[in-house]
């Protein structure tokens, strides 16, 4: 039969293959040949694994053997055949695959290979899954276009003449290009989120602490998550739910239970159990900035009508200190990062440049090896941890995130779910917003608060904005150019199936 990628769904893919449809290699094909395809303009992957193709066998003989056990009887091929047996997926270039090449994209690791599985790898290979290759990113995740690659920029599979987002630009762009079925992204304060509402897919970062972090390299440690990006919010529960749980690699992992023990943190329970609809909030408030697109507040809009004719209660709440997490985050996040890019000297592993002496070889490598937006966040991580700026910055930031978390679980006494646009404007044009960082840094004004307060947080694609040329310069010949548009929906810790449920009714998937 004719594979139809655009519309394949992991269950979907999963049906095909154990009634024969098709075989995990021919799936795995149509996928690399799409990738050849598209990947020229849009520079999603890195590259594509040469072992893809003998990874689907294997998925092939493990279908074959569960029908085989099947047939005589000694097994149930429903049980026996994970659903991501033979399912193709891309990997963000900071996800460590034993023997291949994890670079960060970053001239620093250009030849590193990695020596382990990182722990969300390991659990993948268990399932069966397909491994098409490594997908483009900002330079050690730092950046939110993309365009921090020191192998070029991701483009939008909408517009390549705009960016995917970032920083996990290649994983979304491959998932929104037919390139993967599903991806694995990385999510500091909004890097799995913001490239898939720019992409018009689907994009998860867990709460903090629901999926190991071990082999996957560290940007902020107190803020980084690892997240699944799909098609559809089922394909993403599907993914987090074979790589979620505790980690003895990883201390800071969590067990289903860790939030249940807390009285509010059981109201999500009850709600779930009880069937009624999750009370939706929304922080009017924080949505009447100039920052915000026209065009994206409209679209979230008339999202929220469609939650509300379904049967939803949408309620508007106050977060008193949200106005003060992107300055927090700027703050706690480089901290973190100058801590964390401290072990690439030159000496252990990377890129090394001979210098005059050893101090110069740490100097010489480091200017060749990074690029410059790692370089502003180390100076500035430095600067704000240094002697007489720690209490001023850094200590002030922690306490008022403290304050940040705190408003979100009072907000969270009386709502079940908040709502607020992914990202404030769709995917800007590449090269837009290069030379202007703070520009930059405010596309994250509404996803850093998710990894603040280590909330779960899902992005969904709720439209398409529309830019007129007349207003738009950027679009040519007097076309319009209609863009995706993703909400954000967070929940409380532990709390992804509200999440799930909330996201599935608002794209039809229930």
């Amino acid at each position: 039969m004719k594979i139809d990628l655009k519309n394949l769904t992991i269950i979907k893919a999963h049906d095909h293959l154990v009634k024969g449809d098709f075989t995990a290699v021919e799936l795995a094909m149509e996928y690399i040949n799409e990738i050849k395809s598209k990947n020229a303009d849009i520079n999603a992957y890195l590259e594509v694994f040469g072992d893809a193709l003998e990874s689907a066998g294997e998925a092939d003989k493990k279908i074959a053997d569960a029908k085989a056990r099947a047939k005589s009887g000694n097994g149930s091929l429903g049980v026996e055949v994970p659903l991501l047996t033979g399912i193709p997926c891309g990997i963000k270039d900071n996800i460590l695959i034993k023997g291949h090449i994890a670079s960060a994209s970053s001239k620093m690791l250009e030849d590193y290979h990695a020596t382990y599985d990182a722990t969300v790898i390991s659990k993948l290979k268990t399932e069966g899954v397909v491994f098409l290759g490594r997908t483009n990113m900002d330079e050690f995740a730092m950046g939110g276009s993309t365009e921090n690659s020191a192998f070029g920029p991701t483009r939008n599979p909408h517009d390549t003449s705009r960016v995917a987002g970032g920083s996990s630009g290649g994983s979304a762009a491959a998932v929104a290009m037919d390139g993967a079925l599903f991806t694995l992204g990385s999510d500091t304060g909004g890097s799995i989120r913001q490239p898939a509402s720019f992409c018009g897919v689907v994009g998860l970062k867990p709460t903090y602490g629901a999926v190991s972090r071990y082999g996957v390299m560290a940007m902020g440690s107190s803020l980084d998550q690892i997240g699944p990006i799909g098609k559809t919010v089922t394909d993403c529960e599907i993914v987090f739910n074979a790589i979620r749980g505790q980690d003895q690699k990883d201390g800071t992992t969590i067990s289903p239970d860790t939030y249940k023990k807390s009285s509010k943190s059981s109201k999500a329970s009850s709600v779930e159990d009880s069937g009624k609809r999750p009370v939706i909030g929304v922080p009017r408030h924080f949505l009447g900035g100039d920052g915000i697109d026209p065009a994206v507040l409209k679209v979230f809009n008339d999202s929220l009508e469609s939650l509300k004719k379904k049967g939803y209660e949408i309620r508007d709440i106050v977060l008193p200190n949200i106005s003060y997490s992107l300055m927090v985050y700027y703050i706690v996040m480089p901290a973190e990062v100058s801590a964390n890019m401290a072990r690439f000297d030159g000496v252990r592993f990377g890129l090394h440049k001979d210098g005059k002496n050893g101090i110069e070889d740490y100097f010489e490598s480091r200017r060749a090896g990074l690029g410059r937006e790692v370089v502003r966040r180390i100076l500035l991580g430095t600067y704000v941890l240094s002697s007489g700026y720690y209490d001023a910055y850094y200590n002030r930031a922690n306490a008022v995130r403290r304050m940040i978390t705190e408003d979100f679980n009072k907000a969270f006494e009386s709502v079940d779910v908040i709502a607020t646009p992914t990202a404030p404007s769709p995917a800007f044009k590449v090269g837009e917003k290069t030379n202007d960082p703070v520009a930059m840094y405010l596309e994250d004004i509404f996803t850093v608060t998710a990894n603040l307060t280590g909330m779960p947080a899902l992005s969904v694609p709720c439209g398409m904005a529309t830019k007129d040329a007349s207003k738009d310069a950027d679009v040519s010949g007097g076309r319009k150019a209609d863009l995706p548009v993703g909400l954000q929906l967070t929940a409380r810790h532990a709390d992804e199936a509200t999440l799930f449920r909330v996201g599935k009714e608002l794209l039809g998937e229930l």
